[in-house]
């Protein structure tokens, strides 16, 4: 038994040794040097997921602007590379991105178990979900009385479950297609309230002075975040210091500010 005990250990410390000896065969993490060596920081975005991406030059986005930020901090230029695929979903597998085409995924990136399986997450700096919009909450009738305008926008949050939960609460549903169309739809009295995503739903309460709530469970509120590919962690650790001093100093505040998203209630008041 000594012996057997005795080749036993030796095999663990063989082991062992060999884990330690492949870890140290393996490819140094380069991926911060090359961005700086190239002096690029190439991200890839949607088209279009206001207000995180707007395709506007002058107001392009919240995550653009704060990724420009960090791209300054790091003393590289910002590349936007677009992707339609983008927050259509919130599985990152069926973007279609890869290394080669961006270091960096941003404009709708969920940091969920799924997202993590497949890509590294920054802290989140933002959070949505599905949220209801009404001029005045206490003049809506109950949302199973309710005629509700739904805005889908480019969204990839659950519609299935929302179908569901607003099917259930005995909702009358009318599809709209843009945020003109719902806009109208609202003030002339064709509907008694929106539901749509939360950033899209903060901006219409910001623009048209309405009151904005989240939808209750079992609909799911989702934390925004950047993307980065497994196993750059040189690059991660530089953005997680770069967003955490922006945080610190304001910066991320002041970005989202600009971009006037309303506060959104956490309870719905007209919901079951």
């Amino acid at each position: 038994m000594t012996g057997q005990r005795w080749l036993r250990d030796v095999a663990t410390v063989v082991l062992v040794a060999g884990l330690l000896a492949a870890t140290y065969l393996l490819p140094p993490d380069t991926s911060l040097k090359m961005v700086r060596e190239r002096g690029v920081l190439r991200v890839c975005v949607p088209d279009a997921y206001p207000p995180l991406v707007t395709g506007d030059p002058d107001a392009p986005g919240i995550d653009v602007e704060i990724l420009r930020t960090v791209a300054e901090r790091l003393n590289v230029r910002l590349q936007t590379i677009e992707n339609p695929a983008i927050a259509r979903t919130f599985d990152p597998r069926s973007w279609r991105v890869t290394r080669a085409q961006c270091q960096v995924v941003g404009g709708g990136v969920v940091a969920s178990r799924t997202t993590r399986s497949f890509m590294e997450t920054t802290e989140p700096h933002l959070a949505t979900g599905w949220a209801i919009l009404a001029p005045d909450f206490a003049a809506a009738p109950d949302l199973g009385a309710a005629r509700v305008g739904f805005l889908p926008g480019s969204t990839g949050l659950d519609r299935v479950a929302l179908s569901g939960y607003l099917r259930a609460a005995g909702a009358t549903v009318t599809l709209l297609p843009a945020p003109d169309a719902a806009v109208a739809a609202l003030r002339g009295g064709e509907i008694d309230v929106l539901v749509s995503e939360a950033l899209q739903a903060r901006s219409l309460a910001r623009a048209h002075g309405w009151t904005g709530a989240y939808l209750p469970e079992p609909l799911e509120r989702h934390a925004i975040a950047f993307g980065l590919w497994k196993g750059d962690l040189t690059l991660k650790r530089a953005l997680a210091r770069e967003l955490s001093s922006m945080r610190d100093a304001g910066e991320i505040e002041a970005i989202v500010s600009a971009y006037q998203l309303a506060p959104i209630r956490a309870d719905c008041p007209i919901c079951p």
